[in-house]
């Protein structure tokens, strides 16, 4: 029995013998085979690396106002087993929590919130979500709550923050100012998009440790990596413009329920933008910011493109203003294709002046197919020559591509050189023909256009961006001077005679073209689509700024660039002009401003001479005058001028009272539809139009 005991005892020494050198050879291989590899594991658990996210750059207009900033928003959400909550503490303070919440948020009642809060509870949730973008005071608020009030391990508070891009001017050039959206499939959208690299800043790294109760504290450590703030970035947006600019363009779009327009202002010197807006009819009936045409919508731009195909044949020498071009009855063919022009029997013989600020089809058709007929690679290399063929190269993303053809390409075909002649089977955005005519504005030199001007960290200019140039002269001086008389002579006596005003003078170029469906053409359900325009520049004697104003597909029936978007640009022209101080004359110089003589409108010629004899007001007529004149304010007289009214013609009523419009007009049988108050700024029918008894005629007035 004793040897049995002993046998029995000495099993068990040596196995608990074995046990312990198992146990200890263990404990060797873990330290020494495995030890890299556990502490690598440990520090991962208990010690991490969190990046800390810079604050983003600030985006400001030319006068340092905020367009678009970074603001904290919060999310809230809650550890319903956090280690110090108890069932007693949730059961009692769960209805004054869910009160609470209710009360701040308001898009649950309090019986929801309750429920909700119950089954996460017991569904035993550690990150169950409450609310999403709660700012600050809310958040103080927040953090008084009940249950909130004892922080994240005993009430289960946990909050996370994120910064959420605004632009305090809501609307106002918002889809130039752009957004970035994250993730693979993001967008990079506007001038947020293109110095998203400087705008985005450098994001810091700082060590965490775990501590108890589940607790992250920083820890002190030479490898700590301190965020960079984002860099601010300073356009060349002037708020005040753009807040003209799209108000403008909104209230035009509404008058001629158009489905989208834009209108840019730039600097002719700097090629600055100054205002950018665009505006499309959405799903309400309403109009926002939703693409941004003036920079991506390559359009056929119609009657805005004479000015190249002229300037091309002026500066090749085959014509010169004085030259003369029989426009016949206003229809030419070229084999199937009819052009024709909008006065309705033709304008018969003209000069390329006249054929410029009348806008004949006919005119500018026949001189391009005259000089270019059978070289036509010298119309293109001349247009090519003149960089119409490329993009500006502005730094924002999403650029148009212009189409211009060569002969040759698949598409080139017969009719096309005198239809490209007239704005037709080309492709420009409204920014890339804007800096076109900005070229003439500037003697030639062309400018690429520019959205930012400088770049500042904490206030300080770390880069600045001069003015770059694409072209160094576009054509001759002489060629510019004479298409800068042609662009004055569109708005002193051409399409575009509404925009005349007295304080300084515009030049420019109408624009009206159709508007092509890929499937079904011009004509699409019987109608056709127009696009209406004009771009020009002001004052005409010393150009400082070029505009251009698109409106798409205006439905009211009145489709003409001058009397769709010329409004606009005016309304914009008007508004730079009276804040330009240098710009105006100085007062030291209008001495005789006192015996300068009324302003008038056209009339009556009896009433105008009561008027004038009454209030002693100096004028002049010719020996034989009609009952119906037009009145011209010159330096020390009103001259009075004949106004011809000819049965079975629309007469031209611009300049007059409404109640002698309305006289004339339905004297001739048209009915009458007029706009505002105040002088007739314009008239839907072009004077020498025939009259056909119950046309509309709308007239568009001084005041709206």
């Amino acid at each position: 029995m004793k040897k049995d005991i002993l046998w029995r005892v000495a099993l068990v020494y040596f196995g608990i013998l074995a046990f312990s050198f198992t146990i200890i050879g263990k404990l060797v291989y873990i330290q020494f085979a495995e030890g890299d590899m556990w502490k690598e594991k440990a520090s991962r658990m208990t010690i991490r690396d969190i990046t800390i996210q810079p604050n983003r750059g600030d985006i400001y207009a030319s006068g340092n106002r905020l367009l678009a900033t970074s603001m904290p928003h919060y999310e809230i959400r809650m550890d319903l087993r956090a280690a110090g909550l108890t069932d007693r503490m949730f059961n009692e303070n769960v209805d004054s929590l869910a009160f609470a919440l209710a009360n701040m948020f308001g898009d649950k009642t309090t019986a929801a919130y309750r429920t909700e809060l119950i089954k996460a509870r017991q569904e035993r949730k550690r990150f169950h979500l409450i609310q999403r973008r709660v700012s600050f005071d809310q958040l103080k608020e927040l953090r008084g709550f009940p249950l909130f009030r004892y922080g994240q391990n005993t009430g289960g508070l946990i909050v996370l923050q994120d910064n959420q891009r605004i632009q305090p001017h809501g609307n106002l050039a918002s889809r130039t100012i752009g957004y970035t959206t994250r993730g693979q499939g993001g967008n990079v959208v506007g001038i947020e998009g293109a110095y998203d690299h400087h705008l985005r800043g450098v994001a810091g790294l700082k060590l965490m440790q775990r501590i108890s109760g589940n607790a992250w504290m920083p820890l002190n450590d030479r490898n700590e990596v301190e965020p960079r703030d984002g860099i601010d970035v300073v356009t060349t947006i002037d708020i005040e413009i753009q807040d003209v600019a799209t108000n403008a363009l909104l209230r035009q779009l509404k008058n001629h329920r158009a489905h989208h327009g834009t209108a840019i202002l730039m600097e002719v010197q700097t090629g600055e933008i100054k205002a950018i807006a665009n505006l499309e009819r959405n799903s309400s009936g309403g109009y926002s910011e939703t693409y941004n045409y003036a920079l991506g919508e390559s359009t056929e731009p119609g009657s805005t493109f004479k000015l190249m195909s002229l300037l091309a044949a002026m500066e090749d020498g085959y014509v010169k203003p004085e030259d003369s071009v029989d426009t016949g009855k206003g229809e030419v063919y070229f084999y199937d294709q009819r052009i024709i022009d909008s006065r309705e029997g033709g304008y018969g013989k003209l000069s390329v002046q006249e054929v410029f600020e009348l806008s004949s089809n006919v005119g500018v058709a026949k001189i391009i197919d005259r000089f270019y007929r059978g070289r036509e690679k010298e119309f293109i290399n001349r247009l090519y020559s003149m960089n119409l063929n490329e993009k500006t190269g502005v730094e924002i993303r999403g650029e148009g591509t212009p189409d211009i053809k060569y002969p040759g390409d698949k598409l080139w075909s017969g009719i096309s050189l005198p239809m490209m002649a007239i704005g037709y089977e080309v492709r420009m955005t409204p920014l890339q023909i804007l800096t076109f005519y900005n070229a003439i504005a500037n003697n030639g030199k062309m400018v690429r256009p520019k959205f930012v001007t400088a770049l500042k960290y904490h206030g300080n200019t770390v880069k600045e961006f001069p003015a770059a140039i694409i072209n160094q002269s576009i054509c001759s001086q002489a060629t510019v001077q004479n298409a800068k008389n042609m662009l004055e002579g569109v708005v002193e006596s051409g399409t575009a005679m509404n925009l005349r005003n007295t304080n300084y003078r515009i030049a420019g170029k109408t624009g009206t073209a159709q508007i092509a469906n890929e499937k079904y053409g011009y004509v699409m359900d019987s109608r056709v689509s127009y696009q209406a325009s004009f771009v020009g520049y002001f004052p005409s004697e010393n150009p400082r700024y070029s505009c251009i104003v698109v409106v798409n597909s205006p439905s009211n029936n009145i489709y003409y660039g001058n009397l769709v978007a010329g409004p606009v640009f005016r309304e914009i022209a008007d508004k730079v002009y009276a804040k330009s101080v240098d710009m105006h004359e100085p007062l030291a110089a209008k001495n005789k401003i006192l015996n300068d003589p009324p302003f008038s409108k056209s009339g009556n010629v009896k009433d105008l001479d009561l008027v004038f004899r009454y209030f002693g007001v100096p004028y002049r007529s010719s020996n034989e005058i009609s009952d119906w004149v037009t009145t011209a304010r010159q330096d020390s007289f009103v001259e009075i001028q004949n106004r011809k009214i000819i049965n079975e013609f629309v007469p031209n009523v611009v300049d007059m009272a409404l109640s002698d419009a309305i006289y004339i007009l339905e004297n001739q049988g048209l009915q009458v539809e007029a706009n505002g108050r105040g002088k007739v700024n314009a008239q839907s029918l072009f004077p020498g139009t025939i009259a056909r008894p119950g046309q509309r005629i709308v007239l568009e007035m001084s005041i709206n």
